[in-house]
């Protein structure tokens, strides 16, 4: 880990609210920029990244080292789904979870990178835990939607956050709204505030609302990510709004930390 610039756990309290989206998107953009970037899934339940970037061919492995998938020139993947047969399932307790962790952070072979994103399951559970001990200068990213039962789970995730000390670059509101077909106005679908009271509420920013577009279910079941696939688009313009965002707070240090 010493070889990586920057350590980004991106994590939600709640389950499908984009957090795999917002992973793969960050990433390829990153790469896009000609930025050295890993993509760790830590999701040993779901794993879904590879079947977002579209890339299938496994990992090396070397003894006891792994060699990451490389999707493209400056973007390295790896997540439990290589190591898995299609719909099988992970049926693990907590320490061979510990276990798994441990060894995709400290036996994979990444090399320098200005950046690694570890998409993380929603919860406080063994995945970010490990990760948040393993990594004393891991930073987060907090992904919601703004419905009020997934702002008072991911409340729960930015008390975990600074409860272990991990600085927090910002919340991203996924599904925000759906822009109208025929006026172009926002229709806020899960109604609005809830976010901005989160935000207030933590001194944390937010660093993007992020529409919701039905060509995502597409792209993303395709393995096409959105900023790749989607070019000219809203929905690409928000997320390379949302690349300079975490940039410019990386760089000035701005994040939100609890007390240790």
């Amino acid at each position: 880990m010493k070889t990586i610039r920057h350590k980004i756990l991106v994590m939600s309290g709640k389950g499908g609210v984009g957090k795999t989206t917002v992973s793969v998107n960050l990433a390829v953009a990153l790469a896009e920029e000609g930025f050295r970037v890993g993509l760790l899934d830590i999701d040993l339940h779901g794993p879904n990244v590879v079947t977002m970037t579209g890339y299938s061919v496994p990992p090396d492995v070397d003894g006891t080292k792994i060699i990451p998938a490389k999707t493209s020139d400056n973007l390295k993947v790896v997540s439990m789904a290589y190591f898995l047969e299609e719909g099988r399932p992970t049926i693990w307790r907590g320490p061979i979870k510990i276990s798994a962790i441990n060894q995709f952070l400290g036996d994979v072979e990444w090399g320098e990178l200005d950046f690694l994103l570890i998409d993380s399951p929603p919860g406080s559970g063994d995945e970010p835990l490990t990760v948040m001990q393993q990594i004393p200068d891991v930073k987060v990213i907090v992904v919601t939607t703004p419905q009020r039962v997934a702002i008072e789970d991911v409340r729960r995730s930015l008390n975990f956050a600074l409860t272990m000390n991990k600085e927090v670059i910002g919340v991203v509101e996924n599904m925000a709204y759906l822009v109208c077909p025929h006026c172009g106005g926002e229709i806020r679908m899960y109604g609005s505030g809830n976010t901005q009271t989160l935000s207030d509420e933590f001194n944390v920013p937010i660093l993007a609302s992020v529409p919701f577009d039905p060509a995502v279910v597409e792209l993303s079941d395709s393995g096409r990510p959105i900023v790749s696939w989607y070019r000219g688009s809203n929905l690409e313009k928000v997320y390379r709004d949302l690349v300079a965002k975490v940039i410019e707070r990386l760089e000035k240090g701005e994040g939100t930390r609890g007390e240790a």
